[in-house]
């Protein structure tokens, strides 16, 4: 597990460590975009939204998957505005969660008092 801040400074390191995890196991190029889009996604969602001051994520590799978490001690924030799809349609952001459901073959939620789990599985 690594602990780091929940910064927007912690997601382009998690998002390298993912790439090396995947280049390191000798995992193919479309295994990598899923990771590094889901760490990506997942992290800023934390940084964002949670308003805790750290996050922990986890990789689990076996044969047929590779599952990663990302947990934060936080409360969710929802967005101030509601979504508005036409108007965000362009929008440079927002899609988190929507792009982990398309990387991966699994995904869950897990809200409580001590904060936020979110684990996806990439099937490798």
């Amino acid at each position: 597990m690594i602990a780091l801040s929940a910064t927007p400074r912690s997601v382009p390191l998690l998002r390298r460590l993912a790439r090396n995890l995947v280049r390191g196991r000798r995992l193919c190029d479309t295994t990598e975009e899923a990771l590094t889009v889901i760490v990506t996604e997942l992290a800023t969602n934390a940084v964002l939204h949670s308003g805790s001051p750290d996050l922990a994520v986890m990789f689990e590799v076996d044969d047929t998957s590779l599952t990663v978490t990302v947990r934060d001690g936080g409360h969710w924030r929802a967005r101030p505005t509601p979504r508005c799809e036409g108007a965000d349609m362009d929008a440079a952001f927002g899609r988190g969660l929507s792009l982990v459901d398309a990387y991966s073959v699994d995904t869950s939620v897990r809200r409580s008092a001590e904060g936020t789990v979110v684990r996806a599985v990439v099937a490798v």
